[in-house]
């Protein structure tokens, strides 16, 4: 030891301690103002020019540096632009359109530059250049004729509107084709544009939206024209009831009653039901201003009850059809219809006991209890509907875990918190699952009863240790509750089973789990445990990556071992495209974070690629002819072209043979 070191005579506490805050918080206080650049005055000529000069080549070392980023190039732009260089500006535009020639943000600065300097030739010319290169931007042409109108030159504008509209864009660009003709009063021509639109975009809401032009227009015949003319073009097999909607809102405005009366029940008799409920309760809505309001639902339901009969008396079994027959029975309010209804609809079981046929049937018993629980508050009739349901069901040879969970939901809204237990302990017993085991313990998680969901966890995996997601699922809860120990002890168990169904999900979580922990001895340990069972190039990137991401001294060449022994790993075994794999995934790490010493060494371990054929043997064994053979790629690595003998003399012929050829 040097001489000159002091030796520490007393090692003991200081008795003033200083904390890491404290520390921390001095250095902020006396932390230096960071230096500013001072502002620059320009007196003269020669040195405005010499500031611009300066400035010039600040920006053209940017551009060269990053070509590619605009942001640079609108910089420079508007920079040249402040010092009233226009012409300046518009060569620095028309270089970066030569790097990225569609890129609407630089054509969009280019041409408010010289509207704002009122450079109307040159806006013009540029305009008719982008729409000729981006003629699907729309921002482009409204701004193009926006420009015209406020230069009133509204021919010129009309004409703009017409090179956009050959395009056939979208409806936007139609409608601000129609208010620019309102606005001057050219309604015919409107008219027209209405005409195209249509023709191009048939939409409902496009002929409503003429027709009321027509009709704020006073043109009442010509409106009415209008709607029955999209019926037509619409057909029955595309109508939409918004279109009759429209269509009866328009004669009601006019005081005919009786011919919306007919378009509504044109379309009721035509649209099907599903399709058709705002129509219906705008009806009915109707009826109660200008009708009889029951006699009206009466004849619907009567018509909608006799084609569900119709269509029950060929096939019973035809289950969407009682679920629509009871919604239309719901919605007339009379209890004992709507529960005759779903009597008769549960007593037609399934014909055999395949669960395929039993999926639709069980929804019928479903929305019977749910009707008896909210529509009618009969709640022990809606138990003994559950009840029957799950009697029914045969849980020998299946079962459905969404009936057992509708049942104990419903029991715990009546507060029978111990019947619901019971229920579903019972489903567990019969008829484990997975969906019952992670419902009852979502449950329990939702009333706070941890002990429970923790016996739920264990008996889940006595029944299926092979699940994956309940391990991380368990440990997960533990790690929420903060008892570290115990998630890790599952973990642990976890991993330790002979047979998992998805291993890699859980090795990740175990370890994303230790790395939350800032336990970084374990994950490393956990790594090197993973990669006894399986040397899978991930693994090892994955490794690398962590040691990278540690917060201490030297991971970085950690990381690199760890690189290191994988690519190794990779050429022990053979394994040429794993290697690639880890040694891309090496560059880039070499790229982000090391020298370009470490760089290239790693881009001198990359290989070359090169194409090879190979005989392939016939089907009976022997050799094939000359067309048995094959062509592939393959990898030929430099360290491995070293460690093979004659290396060097082969080199010599290759570059004796390169000689001769020139």
């Amino acid at each position: 030891m040097d001489k000159a070191t002091p030796k520490i005579k007393n090692k003991n506490a200081a008795p003033v301690q200083i904390s890491a805050e404290q520390i921390l918080r001095e250095a902020k206080e006396r932390q230096e103002i960071a230096i500013k650049a001072p502002k620059q005055k320009i007196h003269d000529h020669a040195e405005l020019m010499e500031y611009r000069g300066r400035k010039r080549k600040e920006f053209e070392d940017r551009i060269q540096r990053s070509r590619l980023h605009i942001n640079e190039w609108l910089k420079y732009a508007t920079w040249e632009e402040n010092q009233d260089e226009l012409q300046r500006a518009r060569s620095i535009y028309e270089r970066a359109l030569q790097v990225d020639s569609k890129n609407a943000t630089l054509y969009l600065k280019y041409v408010e530059m010289e509207m704002k300097h009122k450079n109307i030739a040159l806006a013009r010319n540029l305009f008719d250049r982008i729409v000729t290169i981006l003629p699907r931007r729309d921002q482009f042409w409204l701004k193009y004729t926006y420009m015209e109108e406020m230069l009133e030159e509204v021919a010129r504008a009309r004409q703009i509107f017409e090179r956009w509209m050959q395009w056939e864009p979208e409806e936007e660009a139609w409608m601000a084709y129609v208010k620019f003709e309102k606005r001057y009063k050219e309604l015919e021509r409107a008219r027209v544009v209405y005409e195209r639109f249509v023709h191009i975009h048939p939409e409902p809401k496009n002929w409503i939206k003429w027709a009321e032009f027509e009709e704020r227009e006073g043109k009442t015949e010509k409106a009415r024209e209008i709607f029955t003319r999209a019926i037509e073009v619409m057909g029955e097999e595309l109508m939409e009831q918004r279109l009759f909607i429209a269509f009866a809102k328009f004669e009601t405005r006019l005081k005919e009653t009786d011919r919306a009366r007919v378009i509504y029940k044109y379309a009721l008799d035509r649209i099907p039901r599903s399709k058709s409920q705002a129509l219906y309760n705008q009806y009915v809505q109707f009826e109660k201003q200008y009708g009889d309001k029951d006699g009206i639902e009466d004849v619907v339901v009567g018509k909608r009850r006799l084609q569900y009969e119709a269509d029950l008396a060929t096939n019973l079994k035809n289950y969407d059809t009682w679920f629509d027959y009871g919604k239309l029975e719901e919605s007339t309010g009379d209890v004992d219809r709507v529960r005759e209804v779903y009597e008769r609809a549960i007593a037609q079981v399934p014909p055999a006991q395949e669960k395929r046929l039993w999926r639709r049937y069980i929804y019928l018993w479903i929305k019977y209890a749910l009707f008896e629980e909210l529509e009618t508050k009969d709640y022990e009739r809606a138990r003994q509907v559950y009840k029957g349901c799950i009697k029914l069901i045969p849980h020998k040879k299946f079962t459905f875990a969404k009936i057992w969970l509708l049942y104990a939901k419903f029991e715990i809204r009546q507060l029978d918190l111990s019947a619901a237990r019971k229920a579903l302990g019972m489903a567990i017993g019969m008829c484990p699952k997975d969906k019952l085991f992670k419902g009852y313990i979502e449950l329990e998680l939702e009333l706070r009863a941890i002990d429970r969901a923790r016996t739920l966890y264990a008996k889940y995996l006595e029944w299926s240790p092979s699940t994956c997601a309940a391990w991380i699922k368990f440990a997960e809860l533990e790690s929420e509750l903060q008892d570290a120990e115990r998630a890790r002890a599952i973990f642990d168990l976890a991993v330790s089973q002979p047979e998992l169904d998805m291993p890699e999900i859980l090795w990740k979580a175990y370890i994303d789990f230790e790395v939350s922990e800032e336990q970084w001895a374990h994950a490393r340990s956990l790594y090197k445990q993973l990669l006894e069972r399986t040397a899978h190039v991930k693994v090892w990137i994955s490794w690398a990556h962590f040691e990278a991401s540690v917060p201490e001294e030297g991971q970085a060449d950690v990381a690199r071992d760890v690189f290191k022994k994988g690519s190794q790993t990779m050429k022990d075994q053979g394994l040429k495209e794993e290697r690639l794999i880890l040694l891309e995934a090496w560059k880039e790490f070499e790229q982000a974070q090391g020298t370009a010493e470490s760089l290239k060494s790693v881009q001198d371990l990359m290989p070359k690629m090169v194409k090879k054929r190979r005989q392939v043997e016939s089907a009976d064994g022997g050799a094939g002819g000359s067309s048995q053979w094959e062509e592939y790629y393959d990898y030929i690595f430099p360290d491995d072209q070293k460690e093979q003998p004659n290396f060097k003399l082969l080199q010599m012929v290759q570059q004796w043979k390169a000689g001769n050829n020139k």
